[in-house]
C-alpha cells in the first residue's frame, strides 16, 4: 500500500483500503489484493478518504479533493452519489438501513444522507 488512509470490512470478510496516491484498493478475506477501483472502473479519483461497504457489497468512496462521494457497484458504472454540500467529506459508514453518514473536515459536522 503506498499511504493508506481509511480501511473498512467488506461483506466477504475482505477490506477496503484508500491510499494517499489517489487509489482505492479491494482486499480478499485471505489478505490478496482483489482489485484497484481506479484499474477496475476507469476512476480518476482527486484524494480519495472515506470508504465503506453498503448492505449490497457496493464499495462507496469519499474524495477529499472533489468533495464528492461515489459508490462502485460489483457490477456497472460508479455513481456520483453526493456532489454538493461537502467541504472536506473524510471518514464514512453506512447503517443497515440505507443511511450514509459522511464526516464533513471542513465544517467540522457529520452529514447524513439517505
Amino acid at each position: 500500500l503506498q499511504g493508506p488512509r481509511y480501511v473498512s470490512p467488506a461483506p466477504n470478510g475482505g477490506f477496503v483500503v484508500s491510499e494517499e496516491c489517489g487509489d482505492v484498493k479491494v482486499f480478499t478475506s485471505s489478505r490478496k489484493l482483489l482489485c484497484s477501483l481506479s484499474s477496475k472502473y476507469r476512476h480518476r479519483f482527486g484524494n480519495p478518504a472515506g470508504v465503506c461497504v453498503d448492505r449490497d457489497g457496493s464499495i462507496l468512496v469519499a474524495d477529499e479533493q472533489r468533495r464528492t462521494v461515489h459508490l462502485f457497484p460489483e457490477h456497472g458504472a460508479p455513481v456520483c452519489l453526493v456532489s454538493t454540500g461537502l467541504r472536506r467529506p473524510a471518514g464514512m459508514a453506512c447503517s443497515s438501513f440505507g443511511h450514509l453518514f459522511v464526516a464533513d473536515a471542513g465544517e467540522n459536522c457529520v452529514k447524513v444522507f439517505k
